[in-house]
């Protein structure tokens, strides 16, 4: 199972955030520098109105939504790449993580200790970013004196990689990212045996107090980070309020939604950012729906028709006919899957159909 990484620094709502998500308390939530020290991990389920709308049609009996992982990570300060605030065990366990999400603080608030006395997230990203690619740097260093000797004895995949560490030392010595350097298909697939950290999708999530929540626009620490987010990684930052958040798990759904409306926000920020977490790991759904049960299966984009049905069962892959194929949208704008076929939005579609998030698909297999 994929998983998203919660990092950033001490005391910047993660913890908190990571309990909201999770809908658990796992982790410990303190106003000290390091309160979490062994990552938190929990199974989020992913927000979809789709099955609710499918259930209807089909009449099931239960939903089943899509799930991945959550990981709250420790706190890192400046000089974690050289072991400061046990660096070297945190930059570990984001190694093990495919997405990162790093939770910034944008709110003001005298009773929680800043870890670098004042607000500033922009600075606070910067910190971070830094030990990542001193983190890579490192890595690069050790990994080189093996390659070198396997490239002299002829071994191409070396040659390969010294070529590829050779480009990406001055890229990330100048700040910038491992993603964010141009590289071949071949070079790509490299890069993945390299396992760095910089090389990992980035989302930001800016925790903002209370009274930010239903106008994020007036906080100008929001602004920044988004346009920081998309100038230097390409990626969203996405506004949450971890306190807000932690307060709505104690409340019933109907007491929730209640509750968001006086703050003038129409969705929860918590499920904001597991579906933009969602789609940053690469994966998409696919709906299946009957009067036993909807559905969301988690593929990943691009996946074809045969590994879809995979998800499902092992032996569905290989055993693959054909699936029956209709997007979300054009099966709820019909009514009924009988009124989807008579007006031909109903598809046969074969081992070369490339899935798309949102089809309702049924599977014709040899089994």
């Amino acid at each position: 199972m994929l998983s998203a990484g919660i990092v950033g620094l001490p005391n910047v709502g993660k913890s908190t955030l990571f309990n909201a998500v999770t809908q658990t308390r796992k982790a410990m939530a303190a106003n000290y520098r390091f309160c979490t020290i062994e990552p938190n991990q929990g199974i989020v389920t992913v927000p979809d109105d789709r099955l609710e709308v499918l259930s209807k049609i089909s009449g099931s009996q239960k939903l089943i939504p899509a799930v991945f992982e959550f990981v709250d990570i420790a706190g890192l300060v400046s000089g974690a790449s050289k072991g400061a605030g046990l660096g070297n065990q945190f930059l570990g366990h984001i190694r093990e993580v495919d997405a990162i999400i790093q939770v910034v603080r944008c709110f003001e608030n005298a009773d929680i200790e800043h870890v670098m006395d004042t607000v500033d997230p922009i600075r606070d990203i910067e910190v971070i970013n830094t030990e990542l690619i001193l983190a890579d740097l490192d890595s690069i260093e050790k990994r080189r004196g093996k390659q070198q000797k396997l490239a002299k004895g002829g071994d191409k995949k070396a040659q390969v990689e010294l070529e590829l560490m050779d480009r990406l030392e001055p890229h990330l010595s100048s700040g910038k990212f491992a993603f964010a350097l141009e590289m071949t298909p071949e070079e790509n697939a490299t890069l993945k045996g390299l396992f760095l950290l910089t090389a990992k999708p980035t989302l930001f999530a800016c925790n903002v107090a209370e009274g930010d929540l239903g106008h994020p626009e007036n906080n100008p620490w929001v602004a920044k980070v988004k346009q920081f987010a998309a100038e230097h990684h390409g990626c969203r930052a996405v506004v949450v309020s971890a306190d807000i958040e932690s307060e709505l798990c104690t409340l019933p759904p109907d007491e929730r939604e209640a509750y968001l409306k006086d703050l003038g926000v129409e969705e929860s920020g918590t499920g904001n950012l597991i579906k933009e977490a969602y789609y940053l790991l690469g994966l998409r759904t696919y709906l299946t729906t009957g009067e036993k049960e909807t559905r969301a299966w988690t593929i990943r984009a691009g996946d074809k028709a045969p590994v879809a049905a995979g998800v499902i069962h092992s032996d569905f892959e290989k055993s693959f006919i054909s699936a029956e194929t209709v997007s979300y949208d054009d099966l709820v704008a019909c009514g009924s899957f009988a009124r989807a076929r008579e007006l031909g939005k109903l598809r046969t579609e074969g081992k070369e159909y490339v899935v798309q998030d949102g089809d309702v698909m049924e599977f014709k297999t040899f089994l």
